[in-house]
């Protein structure tokens, strides 16, 4: 069984992402990596080449910034055509799979492997907020995505690259839990960062404008944030001991509304029967 693992990023010096820490992550499962590099004038492309091993495959994509929210997807997808094997592995530049998931994402795509029905894969998620220290725990953080793609599916990526769907109709895909687990750290980055990450998704969803309110002294807080009691993956470590004193601690308040309150109450129904109501998946699991 041939693994092939591919992600794509962009000024990742500016944007301080954990790129090489990712890449890392899933590389013990490749037999190749592509990365899909967009323009910068930060280093990126040194920064990831110096990941300097024989595995790694760097492309230096088109990035064509007119088309919008769709770049993403239509630069993920440039790096998934590249990929030949059986299975393909996405990461993306701020996303860590922890070492406690390596072993059984292995043994998930081997049992996958022998049953044709499964297209995907997924993964669970622990999303960062403001720090390290907290977790998203509410229905606008997704639970689990697919991550893992069977080859020769027609499978793409799709929307804001956040997921994928087959076929010409853009079905979705039939994914199976691996059992595995991705840390998220794109908003668990400097305060600096994230305004600078901020002024970008203006420019690729929005047009520009700002439909945001401008990030303050402290990230807004949001529903259902909880402390973080696990542990970290070993080589994310280093990367949060060099930032943690740049991270704001605590939450400016924001005014209820009725998506916060709406929010509140379909976590409240999560608690206490572990069902999420109005949950959005890209798949279907079988």
């Amino acid at each position: 069984m041939r693994i092939v693992g591919f992600s794509l990023v962009a000024n990742a010096v500016r944007l301080d992402f954990p790129i090489l820490e990712a890449l890392g992550s899933i590389l013990p499962l490749c037999d190749e990596l592509i990365v899909n590099v967009g323009p910068s004038d930060d280093g990126t492309l040194d920064l990831v080449r110096g990941l300097d091993d024989p595995r790694l495959r760097v492309v230096e994509g088109r990035w064509d910034q007119g088309q919008g929210s769709a770049l993403l997807a239509v630069e993920t997808q440039r790096a998934l055509n590249l990929a030949l094997g059986d299975w393909a592995i996405y990461i993306q530049a701020d996303e860590i799979l922890h070492e406690d998931g390596v072993g059984p994402l292995q043994a998930a795509l081997e049992r996958a492997e022998q049953d044709q029905r499964v297209e995907a894969l997924l993964v669970d998620f622990v999303h960062f907020y403001g720090t390290p220290e907290w977790t998203g725990a509410s229905r606008a953080w997704y639970r689990r995505e697919v991550r893992a793609i069977r080859l020769g599916r027609e499978i793409y990526s799709r929307g804001d690259a956040q997921g994928f769907r087959a076929g010409p109709h853009q079905r979705r895909v039939r994914a199976r839990s691996s059992g595995a687990t991705y840390f998220h750290y794109g908003w668990a980055r400097p305060l600096d960062v994230l305004r600078c990450k901020q002024q970008i998704d203006d420019r690729l969803y929005h047009d520009g404008a700002g439909k945001r309110a401008s990030l303050g002294e402290r990230l807004p807080h949001d529903v259902g944030l909880t402390r973080f009691t696990g542990q970290h993956p070993a080589r994310m470590e280093p990367w949060i001991a060099a930032r943690l004193a740049r991270m704001t601690p605590g939450f400016a308040p924001r005014r209820w509304d009725a998506r916060r309150l709406s929010l509140l109450a379909t976590l409240a129904v999560e608690r206490l029967t572990g069902w999420r109501p109005f949950e959005y998946k890209n798949y279907v699991e079988v």
